[in-house]
């Protein structure tokens, strides 16, 4: 019997958009153009927003059909200026002090383009080779920094919740298997799980509660301890720790932030590891701010005490100048990343590992994973430790400052200071009596947003309403910051013009 097979039919271009040898003209011409739209972003934002709204943006979207292509990169870059780079929030401009959103550096950037173009999986050997090494090395290096030993190890991960999310994972899992020799990964949780205990700041990340609640322990598990000028009260976390097992609970972990997101503070790391040693704890330390201060040789010895966790978080797209996503995991044990481990006969058979391959799957939550680690080996190479520390040097340094101007300034009231490069404060001059100091500093930041001359954050401290400065660009002066505070007070001033006499400055 004769088989027919049918063929195929002809695509009008010979696949002139795969990325190949064949279409290098096409890749940079289109690279070009890129490049010039973001040169043009840089050239035509001058202010951190351009107080786009939803409403304002929505229309565009309505007239697009996903179905139909444009004619050209020309039209289409046209297309994206208009409904995102216009609008985008320019992090790199000095006036931008709002949230944990850095410049970048522009060797991280250079990086982006092979780590797109050429599309490794940092899963296995055989879809990286070399981009595993870089990654591998680049651990190596921050665990060093760090103070750990030569058994320490890590991953590099999408974010700080993520890498939080393994700590505990750990924290929970090293706990069964030690101590009630049980396996949570072939068994499931155990009877005890329900009295597992986490122990962290009433002001940590709220990762740490997201995190218990998904590896089935609820945030029931997670204790808040009271701070103390915005650092975990250590004392209370003892009698937090004593109380919990005289109620019958079991406390497995204590996490300590190095730069809580809010006001910058560092927890007492050598405390806190040596209850955690002293309970026989797992200890994890969310640094994802604070790795920062890894590079610094002025402020290094605030993060004396790290170097006694079981696991650390950083993020160096936060404090390392990077682009989305650039962050890690690590762990003083690479022995406790087993925990993670499972083997695919298609992906990262056992004989590979008897081999000697190193299949970084074996020691992440992801699967695909992109090769974010090349970003930072741009940054290391063309720039180094140094100058990125005397950056990092610079935001504390202004940071320190800046409070000076805040505290002496009769308008304002300072609610912190920090140890990196946050500010929690309120506009309030002494002239008002007359409206909320929590509506009003609400509507001074909304009325920011709207306008987008300059951004700052907002936050709530128990339940009153503050305005927050990140500094985290080494560009921004004080004369910058100055200027910012102008601006909330024209703000402040034009609300309290609009407002009746009230009898008590309360927050809602």
């Amino acid at each position: 019997m004769q088989l027919h097979i049918s063929q195929p039919t002809p695509v009008t271009a010979p696949y002139k958009d795969i990325f190949r040898e064949e279409t290098t003209g096409e890749y940079l011409s289109a690279i070009q153009l890129a490049s010039e739209s973001v040169a043009r972003f840089l050239g035509n934002n001058k202010k951190p927003f351009s107080g786009v709204t939803p409403a304002d943006l929505k229309p565009f979207f309505s007239t697009v059909d996903l179905n139909t292509p444009l004619a050209d990169y020309q039209s289409l870059l046209q297309e994206v200026e208009t409904i995102y780079s216009d609008h985008a929030i320019a992090f790199h401009l000095p006036q931008y002090i709002a949230h944990l959103n850095c410049p970048v550096v522009i060797p991280a950037i250079a990086a982006e383009v092979l780590i797109s173009a050429i599309n490794s999986s940092l899963d296995t050997w055989d879809q990286s080779a070399g981009g595993t090494l870089i990654e591998q090395k680049l651990i190596e290096w921050t665990c060093r920094e760090i103070g750990f030993g030569p058994d320490a190890d890590g991953i590099f991960t999408s974010g700080g919740t993520q890498s939080n999310l393994m700590a505990l994972l750990l924290a929970r899992d090293h706990y069964a298997v030690h101590h009630l020799h049980h396996n949570i990964k072939k068994d499931g949780l155990p009877a005890e799980a329900t009295r597992f205990r986490i122990f962290t700041s009433e002001i940590s990340h709220f990762s740490i509660q997201k995190n218990a609640s998904l590896l089935g322990l609820g945030e029931q598990a997670v204790v808040k301890v009271r701070s103390d000028q915005f650092r975990m009260d250590m004392h209370a976390l003892e009698d937090a720790i004593r109380l919990e097992l005289q109620k019958g609970n079991i406390p497995i972990a204590i996490v300590a932030t190095a730069g809580n997101t809010d006001f910058g503070n560092i927890d007492s790391l050598e405390t806190a590891g040596r209850l955690a040693a002293q309970y026989k704890l797992w200890f994890h330390v969310d640094a994802a701010y604070g790795c920062g201060l890894l590079l610094s040789n002025q402020y290094r010895h605030l993060l004396n005490g790290i170097e006694l966790a079981d696991s650390v978080t950083t993020d160096y797209h936060k404090s390392f100048f990077q682009p989305v996503s650039s962050s890690s995991f690590l762990v003083k044990n690479k022995a406790t990343l087993g925990l993670l481990k499972y083997h695919a006969d298609y992906l990262n058979p056992k004989e590979q590992e008897e081999d000697g391959l190193p299949n970084q799957v074996s020691k992440s939550l992801q699967t695909t994973r992109r090769f974010d680690a090349l970003k930072l080996w741009f940054t290391m190479r063309l720039m180094g430790k140094q100058q990125l520390g005397e950056y990092f040097d610079t935001l504390i340094n202004t940071t320190a400052a800046v409070a000076t101007i805040l505290e002496e300034d009769p308008d304002f009231e300072l609610l912190n200071y920090s140890d990196i490069s946050a500010l929690v404060f309120r506009y309030n001059p002494e002239s008002n009596f007359q409206t909320s100091a929590c509506s009003m500093n609400q509507h001074i930041r909304k009325a920011m947003l709207e306008q987008g001359e300059a951004l700052v954050a907002g936050t709530k401290v128990q339940g009153a309403y503050y305005l927050k400065f990140t500094i985290l660009n080494p560009l921004t002066t004080t004369d910058h910051v100055l200027g910012v505070m102008d601006i909330i007070r024209q703000h402040g001033e034009a609300w309290l013009q609009t407002q009746p006499v009230v009898l008590e400055n309360a927050c809602d």
